[in-house]
């Protein structure tokens, strides 16, 4: 009797490691789908976080799950992400990841069944997609980027560096969004308190549209840049801090990987991580859990990094005590 209980014991232990035990059991190969605004090249890095997280808890592309990738080409307006995402619903995938601010909103509007993933979104309650951070109810869950908040603290920042800074240009999408006026309105309250002046250049994130709006910026007579917080934009990140030291203006970035492209500072949740932990979901809905009783995270740890480097070349000098606030002072 003692023996067969031990052996019981074991089994149940190896069927509990067991990193894909449902998918394997049944041979089923998992179909998710993964939906973003932006291009494939240009999400690459937050693409790789998430397939590497997801290797290391046991579902793997070719053998248990296939992926379904769509990409809205950095198209303007919610039409494009629509389509991709009723797409998605067509093929009948048992999942679907929506990366960036309004992409969650395209997802839920094409499925109210499918669980869908999001990360990166900023408010997930006011934008309708949740009931709650706590229990979400419906068939959403994922990560919440308090980003809105966020860019009131880079406008802090801004003021604290940049010499007798008066106005500072905001780069903003054509489209508008929920997310995108949570954002907006919560920048021109801080403006105010802050008695900076805000101007808001709208601008598609392409080579045509960023030139021109550093041009405008420059015209506006700016003394810094902020750039709208959104995979679209992300994807873009190289040319934007080009653009940022040919025409001089220090910007706080809201992602790292602005700074890791030469960029001047960020400040903020470390972006990839957002996608590493989109993975935890996945595997814990593809394992049986309801998206409905999954709370939404919020982040929690925020890095604040300045690239000296970067301050040199536009003719910046960072005040000794805005450095002794960052997280790595890249030299």
């Amino acid at each position: 009797m003692k023996k067969k209980i031990v052996v019981l014991t074991l089994c149940a232990m190896l069927f509990a490691l067991c990193p894909s035990t449902q998918a394997q059991q049944t041979g089923k190969v998992v179909r998710i789908g993964y939906l973003d605004p932006s291009t494939a090249s240009g999400s690459a890095v937050l693409v790789d976080a998430f397939r590497k997280e997801l290797r290391k808890l046991g579902w793997i592309e070719g053998k248990n799950i296939t992926i379904e990738y769509r990409f809205g080409e950095n198209k303007p307006g919610p039409g494009r992400l629509q389509e991709l995402a009723a797409d998605l619903v067509r093929l009948k995938v048992d999942l679907i990841v929506a990366s960036g601010g309004s992409t969650p909103l395209a997802a839920k509007t094409a499925t109210s069944t499918i669980p869908i993933v999001m990360t990166n979104t900023g408010d997930p309650v006011s934008q309708g997609l949740v009931a709650s951070l706590a229990r979400p109810g419906g068939n959403v869950t994922g990560n919440a980027s308090l980003s809105p908040e966020l860019n009131t603290k880079r406008l802090e920042i801004l003021k604290d560096v940049v010499p007798k800074l008066a106005g500072v240009g905001y780069l903003q999408g054509q489209g508008g969004s929920v997310l995108a006026d949570l954002q907006l309105n919560e920048l021109r309250a801080a403006a105010v308190a802050l008695k900076l002046k805000l101007e808001e250049i709208k601008t598609e994130p392409n080579a045509k549209g960023l030139e021109s709006a550093f041009q405008t910026a420059k015209q506006k007579q700016v003394g810094a840049i902020l750039p709208f917080i959104g995979n679209r934009f992300f994807a873009e990140r190289k040319r934007i801090v080009e653009l940022a030291g040919k025409y001089r203006l220090p910007a706080n970035y809201p992602q790292k990987e602005y700074v890791d492209e030469g960029g001047l500072m960020f400040y903020g949740v470390e972006y990839t991580d957002q996608f590493r932990r989109a993975a935890v979901y996945v595997d814990k809905i593809l394992k049986g859990a309801k998206p409905a009783d999954l709370p939404v995270q919020q982040a929690t740890k925020f890095e604040f990094v300045i690239n000296l480097k970067a301050a040199k070349q536009i003719g910046l000098t960072i005040p000794g005590r805005v450095l002794e606030r960052a997280n790595q002072v890249i030299k």
